[in-house]
């Protein structure tokens, strides 16, 4: 037996779908923000220290001794100075590498051109910096003498620029999400109001009132109200028909009750022998008829199981074996009964069909022969084959059924053939039953010469069934 269902939120599981997007297209976001920050810290920096550079480089002169000098406009490293309190480090460098004047443990880039400039990340005294590189040449008036002026700064400026743009931009988006929730949020829960809605007016009703739900609700439940609704009609439609039949059961069941009763209180006051044995008689007769009752609801019941199940497995049935069988199990109670009864069949042919209801299929529609035909007549069981149908027919020459109740007969409870002899009203109704359970119809029409009655059941002979065809 399988565990229910563990119930689920579907506010909560559309929000989820909702957000893990979000969220995740957020992240993205701030990943490529991040990145853009570092790049734009960067540019805005480098022009900086580009400049400072530029204003270094040009203070730099050839002296009268033929080597290079420069004054350092401090101005120029004051545009570097910013509230993050980052240092400046600079470094000049003459021909072939030879150190004029700064910080001489500075970091340099190598391979620079004359007249290029380039920038680089390194790390000075444990700190990261970015340094910036100006290659330049001096004039003497008849030559130049090369230098390269490099500068650094550390980079806590840089980092707190995009850290505050980082932040900027993911408070931003956090509105963004959360606004996005909870208008989500509200929009779920008014949509969802309909359902409430239709859960209060089914709540509200009386367990016995199953007519429609009339509720207004969105287009995507209205699929679902219409099959609670067809539901709830096919079970108003399954108590009304339990309903009546317990009824007519209870009535069909009292009858033979209160007669076994009777004859009870017969016997215990009869005068002799005789009139005791003759009330006991009698009662045991409603005795027969009440567990002849009692068995065709059983078997009732268990077509209804069998119909609710849809029989998926099916047995090959040779009908014609099983109708032979059965029929010679009741020859000595025709012959008790003044019935002829008889058989016509000789090739085998299948059906699909569970083997024991189409036995008392068949036992039904026998009895009801040898019940009603009365001492004196034929009765003939048929299995014959006609197109892709097998035909069941059980045919007597008694007094029939007047063409007007032929009908009315196929009704549970409704006896059709007149006289005092004891029926329930239930053995064509299972017939028709159980053949409808096997794709099969049931036919009622006179016997031969228009006298007596012949019941003709048609059932879709097997697919692979190879026979002759008769018409």
């Amino acid at each position: 037996m399988t565990a229910a269902a563990k119930p689920y939120s579907l506010r909560g599981r559309l929000l989820l779908w909702l957000l893990v997007p979000l969220v995740s297209i957020g992240l993205t976001a701030l990943a490529d923000t991040y990145r853009e920050a570092v790049d734009t810290a960067n540019a805005v920096s480098d022009r900086v220290l580009a400049g400072s550079a530029l204003a270094i480089a040009e203070r730099v002169v050839v002296g009268e001794g033929g080597a290079l000098e420069v004054d350092i406009p401090y101005v120029a490293l004051e545009m570097l100075t910013s509230a993050a309190q980052d240092r400046v480090f600079y470094r000049i460098d003459g021909p072939n590498g030879a150190f004029i004047t700064g910080y001489q443990t500075l970091p340099v880039i190598a391979g620079l051109g004359r007249e290029e400039s380039g920038y680089a990340d390194a790390s000075f005294r444990g700190e990261p910096i970015r340094l910036a590189s100006l290659s330049r040449a001096a004039s003497t008036g008849v030559s130049s003498v090369p230098f390269v002026v490099t500068i650094a700064e550390t980079t806590i400026a840089r980092t707190q620029l995009a850290r505050t743009i980082l932040l900027r931009s993911a408070l931003r988006l956090a509105i963004l999400i959360g606004s996005a929730v909870m208008i989500a949020w509200l929009a779920v829960t008014f949509s969802l109001g309909p359902l409430y809605r239709l859960q209060d007016a089914i709540a509200e009703r009386n367990p016995d009132d199953l007519h429609p739900i009339e509720q207004a609700v969105p287009k995507e439940v209205r699929g679902l109200v219409d099959t609670v609704n067809s539901f709830m009609g096919r079970l108003n439609s399954a108590l009304g028909a339990m309903r009546h039949f317990t009824g007519n059961a209870s009535h069909q069941l009292r009858t033979p009750l209160t007669i076994i009763r009777t004859q009870l209180a017969l016997s215990a006051r009869a005068h002799s022998l005789d009139e005791a044995r003759a009330a006991a008689r009698i009662g045991d007769e409603a005795v027969v008829h009440a567990e002849r009752v009692i068995a065709q609801l059983l078997l009732l019941a268990k077509v209804d199981e069998a119909a609710s199940d849809r029989l998926k497995n099916l047995d090959t049935v040779d009908l014609t074996a099983l109708a032979s069988t059965l029929t010679a199990e009741l020859v000595t109670r025709a012959h008790a009964s003044g019935i002829d009864l008889g058989f016509e069949g000789e090739t085998p042919l299948h059906v699909r069909g569970e083997p024991m209801l189409l036995g008392e299929m068949i036992r039904n529609l026998v009895e009801n022969a040898l019940t009603y035909a009365g001492s004196g007549t034929e009765a003939t069981v048929k299995v014959l084959a006609v197109g892709d149908d097998v035909l069941l027919e059980v045919e007597d020459n008694g007094p029939g059924i007047p063409p007007a109740e032929l009908d009315n007969v196929r009704r549970r409870f409704v006896r059709g053939r007149t006289g005092e002899k004891p029926g329930a009203g239930l053995g064509l109704p299972i017939v028709e039953e159980i053949a409808a359970l096997f794709g099969g119809r049931l036919d009622l029409m006179a016997g031969g010469n228009g006298h007596g009655l012949r019941v003709r059941v048609s059932l879709p002979a097997r697919a692979s069934e190879s026979r002759p065809k008769e018409g």
